[in-house]
């Protein structure tokens, strides 16, 4: 790590010398400590690093399910052409969402092992065994009849199930697992205390399966409206909040969601580019390429704040801004996240959630009252923003507004940049 990048960490002492009796001030010092120790738990770090892991078992296996040998012929005319392409992809979203949800549970399971001290083994098998046992009846029968079959059978509703909550089923049994497992161990020591815990966990989770309830279904019911909201405001303005606060924490909210809300917006663009094929009115506002308006330089908005800090007076900060412009232009952000630091930041939290649902506004606006284009096809979000939206649309107009977005946007971001500034210069004085 740079030295630069180790003193952008937050830090209670750092936080608490804030000089000032401003709002924001009291604020850092009050809210800064307690937003460390949690950046800093286990579980955070655990969660942080394996999700990664489990992204990338979802392009994994998305690539992998679509270049299978095709059953039937209507499997094989789904593989001809780019429309039929992404219909493709997009009905593998589910099985591959589950397989990663499986993925989540070694992953997680193993980095809470680690950072918690706990032999792996026991935190895996009881972690495997409790998720076994969150799903629902008609998902084991599937996933047995998917083994018998050697996969001719289809994974069907084991798909159905965890394409939707398998993430968040994953963590939730994890970190219950790895929970009751140190809390054993140190009530009856190790060896003892493994077995305790994991076998508690596991004990509660056969009784739930016995009483015909379902972790899983219960969090695929809960987190369902999303999926519903469809091609709206609303949708857009609340995916892009929660997505937005999620990686405030360090979560990869997009990861989360994907299996939500990216099987809805893939159909929704599909139906863009097959009215553009025959000339048709473009019927959705809503779908994937639309993001790209709303994220400029990535989550949260923040090319506007890299771009402020090209001339900021902070040597420090000015530096970071010239190190990191070049992946903001092609929507990378984790080096501004992480490295500034964004996520546990309670100063620049604020615009980070608030640019790109204000953006979310304007976007819907425009393209509702065709001064835009609604975006056609599907562009990769590592394709520099006014060339993506541009090729999303195949209208000069969207760079316009992405210029505008960036301006709007610059002006949520520079009163707290402002403010980051002076706390920053008050701690390299000190």
């Amino acid at each position: 790590m740079s030295p630069s990048s180790a003193e952008s960490k937050p830090s209670s002492e750092g936080f608490n010398a804030v000089p000032g009796d401003g709002a924001i001030a009291r604020f850092e010092r009050a809210v800064a400590p307690y937003a460390q120790r949690f950046a800093e738990a286990p579980a955070v770090g655990a969660l942080r690093e394996s999700l990664p892991v489990a992204l990338a078992a979802v392009v994994v296996a998305i690539v992998a399910l679509v270049l299978a040998p095709s059953t039937s012929s209507a499997q094989a005319e789904a593989l001809r052409g780019w429309a039929s392409l992404g219909t493709r992809v997009r009905d593998v979203i589910p099985s591959a969402f589950s397989i990663a949800s499986v993925v989540m549970v070694l992953a997680l399971s193993l980095r809470l092992a680690v950072r918690l001290r706990l032999p792996p083994a026991p935190a895996i098998g009881f972690a495997l065994l409790t998720f076994w046992l969150a799903m629902p009846r008609d998902a084991v029968r599937a996933i047995v009849a998917f083994a018998a079959s050697r996969g001719t059978s289809g994974l069907g509703a084991f798909a159905t199930t965890l394409g939707a909550s398998g993430l968040f089923t994953a963590i939730v049994v994890s970190l219950a697992v790895a929970g009751a497992i140190a809390l054993g161990r140190r009530r009856f020591g190790p060896g003892a205390g493994e077995v305790a815990g994991g076998a508690a966990v596991c004990l509660l989770a056969g009784l739930l399966y016995a009483a015909h309830f379902s972790l899983a279904a219960a969090l695929s019911s809960a987190i369902a409206p999303l999926a519903t909201l469809g091609d709206s405001w609303a949708a857009l303005a609340l995916i892009t909040a929660i997505e937005s606060a999620l990686w405030l924490v360090g979560i990869h909210g997009p990861a989360l969601f994907a299996a939500i809300v990216l099987p809805v917006y893939l159909t929704l663009q599909a139906a863009n580019t097959a009215a553009a094929a025959r000339h048709e009115p473009i019927p959705h506002i809503v779908v994937v390429s639309t993001f790209l308006f709303v994220f400029p330089g990535g989550a949260g908005a923040t090319l506007p704040l890299v771009l402020l800090l090209l001339r900021s007076r902070v040597r420090r900060l000015r530096t970071f801004a010239f190190a990191t412009i070049v992946p903001s232009l092609i929507n990378v952000n984790e080096p501004v996240m992480f490295g500034l630091p964004i996520a546990y930041n309670p100063v620049l939290a604020v615009p980070f959630v608030l640019s790109p649902v204000v953006l979310s506004s304007l976007t819907y606006a425009a393209l509702a009252l065709g001064w835009v284009g609604r975006p056609i096809f599907y562009v990769p979000s590592s394709i520099p923003t006014l060339v993506s939206v541009f090729l999303a649309t195949f209208d000069w107009r969207a760079c316009v507004l992405v210029v505008v977005n960036v301006a709007v946007a610059g002006a949520i971001w520079l009163p707290f940049v402002r403010v980051y500034e002076r706390l920053e210069a008050a701690r390299a004085a000190s």
